[in-house]
């Protein structure tokens, strides 16, 4: 092989090489530094992002002042490998930083959110939750027995799963009684259906069905209501609430349920069953349904969890006191504590935080946490269904919530930032 072969060669792979690392480079920055950040008005914050290359932080507003202890003017900071820097703000309001790559390629903007300091209780105790969907909800097609004997599936390729129907002919459906209703009065005649699908509404033709007993069908599964079990992560001073740490999905479609309301429910957790290798463990209990068991409303179930205002009766459990809330600059690795009432009696359990995932990639996802208490251990082998929202207390700070456990390790799962859900 020539020497000028050779020389080609070696030049093309430090090309390639050198583009590798900046594309990834790139992209590391993206994920690994968050969009967003909340920093408490007159309160100094020291921010730390592991950068493989050095960049250039600038402020574009006089209200926000940034240091790390340069010469260089508080409009505008280097950062470089393993290196931290604060930003201080007097006044609350919204401003934005700017981040350059070698100090001229625009790599994103960082919203800064001022904020008064916060406080909320962290509760930890267990919740019946019951939610109104928004429509009817399509669950999925099937075929249905027509008068004749013969079978046909009238809605296939027509409705999908995850369509909420909201009105026949016009007429709102409020549930899945009144869906049935609606068909035996059109008949075989022509149904108009307004759907939601994917946030937009459309009109869906259908003729009804007669099946074998008489009655008119669309050949749908269909579901009106969700319910199940979870833990109360907060409730802020003014009795607004935060559970779950993630939505309530459909169990079959696996969509976010969309919700006209909701209410919680006094529970009683019955028994534990402990996680095990490839099966997580769940917890069972009974909801006890009925307006003198009602603990509170939901108005929102979202990614980042359910939403809503507790009642007195809620408020009359409540024996813990407020504490602030911690932004994820506040959390690191290391010890904490995950509050919850799995033994009946709500009390902190020591957990460690393995590792921090400061970006906005994955919501429900900010840290990896893993349970080291032998005695929530004994209990319930980790993290098990139902834990779902139990608070997460780091040096004296409410900074996150249980949300999911690990499949092939039940000692572990991850966690939410708290902000997230507070900015749900």
């Amino acid at each position: 092989m020539g020497k000028n072969k050779i020389h080609r060669l070696v030049v093309r792979a430090f090309w390639i090489s050198l583009i590798f690392c900046i594309g990834f480079s790139w992209f590391y920055m993206k994920q690994v530094i968050p969009d967003k950040l909340n920093i408490v008005a007159e309160e100094e914050e020291q921010f730390h992002f592991s950068m493989p290359f050095d960049v250039t932080l600038h402020s574009d507003s006089e209200q926000v002042v940034l240091n790390n202890g340069s010469n260089i003017p508080s409009d505008q900071i280097h950062l470089q490998l393993n290196q931290p820097f604060s930003v201080y703000s007097k006044n609350q309001g919204s401003y934005k930083l700017g981040l350059k790559l070698f100090g001229f390629i625009q790599l994103k903007d960082i919203e800064v959110n001022v904020v008064d300091t916060k406080y909320a209780i962290p509760c930890g105790s267990p919740i019946g939750i019951y939610l109104k969907s928004k429509g009817i909800m399509v669950i999925g097609t099937g075929d249905v027995t027509k008068k004749d004997g013969m079978t046909t599936e009238p809605a296939f390729g027509i409705l999908q799963s995850g369509d909420y129907i909201e009105t026949i002919n016009g007429t709102p459906l409020k549930d899945k009684e009144s869906l049935m209703s609606e068909l035996n009065k059109i008949g075989a005649a022509e149904a108009i259906l307004k759907v939601r699908r994917n946030d937009e509404s459309i009109d869906v033709k259908m003729n009804p069905v007669e099946t074998e007993d008489g009655t008119y069908k669309l050949g749908v599964w269909v579901r009106d209501d969700t319910q199940g079990i979870g833990t109360m992560t907060y409730v802020d001073m003014n009795g607004q609430f935060g559970a779950l740490g993630h939505g309530i999905s459909d169990s079959d479609t696996g969509n976010v349920v969309q919700i006209t309301d909701g209410s919680l429910y006094e529970t009683a957790i019955m028994g534990i069953e402990k996680g095990t290798f490839g099966k997580p463990g769940v917890m069972s209990g009974i909801i006890y349904y009925g307006p003198g068991s009602t603990l509170g409303s939901i108005t929102a179930n979202t990614e980042e969890g359910i939403f809503g205002t507790v009642n007195d009766r809620f408020k009359q459990t409540i024996k813990q006191d407020a504490i602030p809330i911690g932004y994820r600059q506040d959390v690191k690795k290391g010890l904490a504590y995950v509050r919850s009432d799995v033994s009946g009696k709500i009390r902190d359990y020591e957990i460690e935080i393995q590792r921090v995932d400061y970006s906005t990639t994955h919501k429900s996802k900010g840290m990896v946490i893993k349970v080291t208490d032998p005695d929530l251990l004994a209990l319930t082998g980790g993290i098990v269904q139902g834990m779902s929202g139990s608070p997460i207390i780091q040096d004296g700070k409410l900074i996150g919530a249980v949300t999911h456990v690990f499949i092939q390790d039940s000692t572990r799962g991850y966690g939410i930032f708290i902000e997230n859900m507070l900015n749900h």
